[in-house]
């Protein structure tokens, strides 16, 4: 009777040390599958053009949280989520929250931009002995591709990828002959891979069947403040440059390279946003703020750090890489508050700046600087790297 006691009393103690490891197994194959879902991406309908074509986002996540939103419309960057000092998420980009506000003419939020970012003086360059003639959309000058540039069309998405340290999703455009005015099938793909280290790359690529002029970017506003409603006025800047491109009335270069000493274009330095826009040198006065490509220091080197943005309220910090010659610092001057942001204010002046990294503006016309030409057998490869921290 005893023994039966006893042995009634092993195996119950023997079930229950079974149910507590098939318990423990639970939990830790819960917490493994939760882990591996950290890094991922999310995909979903976000709408359809009035040309009926199906518009796709892609939400690219971390495993810190922070998360970049992409749509096929226009390639663009729709959404970048990332912590401040206390940890709260807030939006850093500006954009829409409709893709019919996106079909609608605004100003590039988060787009890829081509064939040609930046301008081209009175729409028309010389390629080979030949004279093409592009659309004028921006007073006499071609503007960021043309009527119907890069920006408003739709991407086929050609690769996903989900790994331990990267998430990336690869989009591809054919830009046809004569497309916009611009000679040679160009195959284009942009490929967004967001880091563990919360940094999103954006690494470019094209070929052509004919000689033609490639000048590729990301278009993305920047308000590090998290809110659209505040001005950008109380960020730092930085810019790895030792000389600015001096552009007359129309935006459009002048030809030479100038010195940042003693202007208020020398970011060598950080600087107080709203201490240097009040300037009233020439160049601010033409743009009505800062406008400018800047002739990035250590081309030589290819990728490397070239600008920072520091906002002290949130502790926020955006840092630039590329392997780019030039960098277009666009403050906002041209946004008016007639589009709506999506929490129910409106996008004024200066509610966001852009970091363009590019060739120089109208460069197609300008022998003396980089070429902007692709010929057939080349590939046109390029990478910008947007990397977010927080400091005290």
């Amino acid at each position: 009777m005893r023994l039966a006691k006893l042995n009634s009393f092993s195996i119950n103690i023997f079930i229950i040390l079974m149910l507590c490891l098939a318990c423990k197994k639970k939990i830790d194959h819960k917490s493994l599958k939760k882990q591996k879902s950290v890094m991922r991406i999310e995909k979903c309908y976000y709408g359809t053009t009035v040309d009926k074509e199906e518009v796709t986002l892609f939400k690219l996540i971390n495993e810190g949280g922070i998360y970049v939103e992409v749509i096929t419309f226009g390639g663009r960057v729709t959404t970048i989520k990332c912590p401040d000092l206390q940890g709260k998420m807030d939006n850093v980009v500006l954009g829409f929250d409709s893709l019919s506000q996106y079909e609608k003419k605004n100003p590039y939020f988060g787009a890829a931009v081509g064939r040609y970012v930046n301008r081209i003086a009175n729409g028309r360059f010389s390629l080979e002995g030949e004279v093409y003639t592009l659309a004028k959309n921006n007073g006499d000058n071609s503007l960021h591709g043309g009527l119907k540039g890069f920006d408003k069309v739709v991407w086929i998405v050609e690769e996903v990828k989900e790994t331990p340290s990267f998430v990336s999703v690869k989009l591809a455009y054919l830009s046809k002959d004569m497309e916009e005015g611009f000679p040679g099938n160009l195959q284009t793909t942009v490929t967004y891979t967001l880091n563990n280290d919360n940094s999103l790359n954006i690494h470019y690529e094209a070929i052509t069947d004919k000689t033609t002029i490639v000048n590729l970017t990301n278009h993305s506003y920047f308000n590090l403040s998290g809110d659209c409603s505040n001005s950008i006025l109380d960020h730092e800047v930085q810019i790895n440059a030792n000389k600015y491109v001096p552009v007359n009335k129309s935006l459009i270069p002048t030809g030479t390279l100038a010195s940042v000493e003693h202007t208020p274009f020398d970011f060598r330095a950080a600087q107080l946003l709203g201490d240097v826009i009040k300037n009233n040198h020439e160049q601010i006065e033409i743009g009505d703020g800062f406008d400018h490509c800047w002739v990035l220091n250590n081309v030589s080197k290819g990728y490397r750090s070239v600008a920072k943005a520091y906002h002290s309220l949130s502790g926020r910090v955006l840092e630039v890489l590329t392997d780019q010659p030039g960098m277009q610092f666009y403050t906002g001057n041209f946004l008016d508050g007639t589009l709506p942001a999506p929490n129910g204010g409106v996008f004024n002046k200066r509610s966001g700046f852009c970091f363009e990294t590019q060739h120089f503006p109208d460069a197609p016309n300008q022998p003396k600087f980089p070429s902007t030409t692709l010929v057939p057998g080349e590939k046109y490869r390029t990478k910008t790297t947007f990397k977010f921290s927080t400091k005290y």
